[in-house]
This record gives C-alpha cells, structure tokens and sequence, in this order.
C-alpha cells in the first residue's frame, strides 16, 4: 500500500497520512465491554520493566533512535514511556507498535489519513463511539495510543494470534502483504531490541 521511498519521506510530508483504514465489524456486546474498559485505564504510563537499569536502558536506546523524528527530549521520553506501557498492557511488544506506527503516521501526532483516521497509531474515528467516550480525542498522545493498542490487541484475538493477518486488519488490507511486511521491516530494522540478561535471570531459570 504504501512504498518504502514514500515511507522516507514522510516526516517532511504534510499533515496527512495513506494508512489506517479500520472497517467497523460488529461485535458481541461482551467484546465491546471488555473493549470499553480497555481503552478506559486512567493508569499512569511508566515503564512496566522489572529492573531499574534496564529500564534506563531501553529508554535512553529508543531516545537516541527517535531523536531526528522527535528532537524534544521531554516529549521523546513520554511518548516512549506511554508507547511501552500501553503496549504492554495490551500483551504487544512495544518495539512493533514502534514500528506501525513509523509506517502509520511518521510519529506526526496530529497526521490524519485520507479515510480520516487520526494520530500516531491511526486510529478511525468510529471507534469512539464504538468502545470509548464521546469526549475522546484521538489527537490526544495517550488516548491515541491506548485505542490503538487494544484495536490491535482485538485483531489479534481475532485472527488467534497470526500477527500478519492482525496486521492487515488494522490496515483495512486484509490479505494483501505489502502493510504487513512494511510494519514488520521498520519493526525489526529500526526498533529491534534485545533485553540484557541478568545475572538474577540466570540464578531465578537454574532454581527452576
């Protein structure tokens, strides 16, 4: 859907973005309440990372790999730690949603689509009134973040896990590989990580 050299340009490009075409699917009244109370959390973000140094790590890796896309380091480090935290309390790994939303919107905030989703993570605005508030606003870091975290949870769920044809519902591309392939390159070559092994780690798997 979209080619990696339109990809390159993006962060110079104006405030309008190609991607995040989410169909409305109706959905059993079980699945919109849990999904209601998801995008409902009014927790603090913080890092969800055991050890301290690892977090200061992962923080500072990440920092330093958005810093051209981002200069302002205040707003670098909430928007990671908001990124980690709604990631992973929807079981996703933070360095893919990383990576979506590089192809999604550029990391521009206010960048909306030609089918008019909205924000970091492209988020289509029927979802408000599907699972959330009237009063949310997708433009909103946080807001956007934990609508689309738990919409891409949800197609997991659905697809039982294959993160490929997760992937390209997210996109409104289902069955087509080009969004899927672009999420997991930027994912894997832009933002991959590999957490440091503890010493703890290694006593806690030999106990075991």
């Amino acid at each position: 859907m979209l080619s990696v050299a339109l990809l390159a340009g993006l962060a110079g490009a104006p405030e309008q973005a190609l991607a995040g075409r989410q169909q409305y699917e109706p959905m059993a009244a079980s699945v919109r309440s849990a999904l209601h109370a998801a995008v409902s959390d009014a927790g603090a973000p913080e890092l969800l990372i055991a050890n301290a140094g690892e977090r200061v790590r992962w923080l500072q890796d990440m920092s330093r790999r958005l810093e051209k896309r981002i200069p302002d380091p205040h707003y670098r480090e909430e928007l990671l730690t908001a990124v980690h935290y709604e990631a992973t309390r929807a079981g996703l790994d933070p360095q893919l949603v990383l990576g979506l939303i590089q192809v999604e919107s550029g990391f521009r905030k206010y960048a909306v689509s030609s089918a008019g989703a909205r924000g970091f993570m492209q988020v289509m605005p029927f979802w408000i009134k599907a699972i959330g508030l009237p009063e949310d606003n997708l433009f909103h870091l946080r807001t956007n973040l934990r609508y689309g975290c738990t919409i891409l949870r949800h197609y997991l769920d659905i697809e039982k896990g294959d993160l490929y044809r997760a992937l390209g519902r997210y996109n409104g591309s289902l069955g087509k590989p080009e969004y899927p392939n672009l999420v997991r390159a930027a994912w894997e070559k832009h933002w991959g990580y590999q957490a440091l092994r503890l010493a703890s780690d290694d006593r806690g798997s030999r106990a075991n």
